[in-house]
């Protein structure tokens, strides 16, 4: 094993660690590079142990503001030719992904619990209620139901779909693509003001852009997985477009009155959206969804996630609950901190699923603690590869 990819292996949370060697001897020197250069993604603070504090002209290592675009293969393809966001089932891609993401173990994605943080300042309490407003009229438009069954029930389970007890394949389709074409909204937006922040105040970013990047992207890629699954209709689409430009431009605004807010609102929204998916997996489970009991994973789905050949359809929603578990857990944690002067807790690394999916998020002591963690790691790593 390569002293790089020992590093990589020791600065990497469990999660990178487990993407690093499940991809194969040939493949892991490559991307142990992806992840060793994550991990050296700093605080901007002269002994690197704070959450506060940014330096212009600080020396940095290598792959401080993200990876470059020779860490990952390029793609080979022409420019007329589908690829990774083609829609076709057909279409099969090979690691192109620029931004990073977790590949979880089979433990990891059963660790995942559907959790609920308590509003508690005047700020969290608008948050939730304008959650549970945005809640309330997505269920409108895409025709979502699910009424607790009775204890006693006997219906078939055609009669639980008459009585809004369950949904279809379609009904879930049609939820599922909705709220990932908005869901990959927020942290693009975010990510698009910061960049600009960054610009205009010609100072570090401390490391949010780019988790904000990778949760926009995160989000989409759960959209292109599903979208092998349906073709939408134009109506469905124009409902797409006319969401996504409102959505947009309130969180857009809304961002620059107040970001904290804005990161617990987009908290509370993943939070829904967990409790979704683990519904969607009980009917799975308890074959109230025959289509889709036997479904392989679409192809861009078990690259993405690292999935075993044989992986079903099941493992693909396990995978993006997780994933939908990850922003429950970053959100809540970076609306616990100081938008102008803390730094990315998670920069570094991410904990792995047994901490994110079953914890709403760090506090602010958590979130230094963890930074001094991470850079003691990195000092760790850097000592053992010499």
């Amino acid at each position: 094993m390569s002293t790089l990819l020992k590093t990589a292996l020791v600065c990497a949370s469990p999660a990178c660690r487990i993407g690093i060697l499940h991809s194969g001897s040939s493949l892991a020197p490559k991307i142990g590079t992806t992840f060793a250069r994550r991990a050296l993604i700093h605080t901007g603070q002269p002994n690197n142990n704070s959450l506060t504090g940014k330096r212009i002209n600080e020396e940095s290592a290598t792959g401080t503001e993200g990876f470059h675009l020779k860490d990952s293969a390029a793609s080979k393809q022409g420019l007329t030719t589908p690829d990774a966001v083609s829609t076709l089932p057909p279409t099969i891609v090979r690691g192109d992904w620029v931004l990073f993401h977790p590949v979880y173990s089979q433990e990891e994605i059963k660790a995942v619990e559907v959790l609920h943080r308590e509003a508690e300042t005047i700020s969290e309490k608008f948050a939730c209620n304008l959650m549970k407003l945005t809640r309330w009229g997505f269920d409108l438009v895409s025709g979502y139901k699910h009424k607790p069954i009775p204890a006693d029930s006997k219906m078939s389970l055609e009669e639980l779909r008459k009585g809004g007890y369950v949904l279809d394949e379609k009904a879930w389709l049609s939820r599922i693509l909705f709220l990932e074409t908005v869901a990959g909204v927020p942290g693009m937006v975010a990510a698009m003001l910061r960049h600009l922040t960054s610009l205009r105040l010609m100072r570090r970013d401390s490391g949010w852009i780019h988790t904000l990047l990778e949760e926009a992207e995160n989000e989409r890629m759960h959209l292109m997985t599903f979208m092998t699954l349906r073709r939408p209709s134009l109506f469905f689409r124009g409902l797409v477009l006319g969401a996504q430009g409102v959505y947009f431009n309130l969180f857009f605004l809304s961002y620059i009155i107040s970001p904290r807010t804005c990161h617990r609102f987009v908290a509370y929204l993943e939070e829904e959206a967990v409790l979704t998916y683990t519904r969607c997996i009980q009917d799975m489970e308890s074959g109230r969804l025959p289509e889709w009991s036997n479904m392989p994973a679409p192809e861009i789905a078990k690259d993405y996630w690292r999935l075993d050949p044989g992986a079903k359809l099941l493992d693909v929603i396990y995978a993006v609950r997780s994933d939908e578990s990850t922003h429950r857990f970053v959100n809540h944690s970076l609306a616990n901190l100081n938008t102008e002067t803390d730094v990315n807790p998670f920069a570094l690394r991410e904990p792995d699923m047994f901490v994110k999916g079953r914890k709403p998020g760090f506090s602010r002591e958590e979130a230094e603690k963890y930074v001094q963690e991470s850079h003691q790691m990195l000092q760790h790593g850097k000592a053992d590869s010499k």
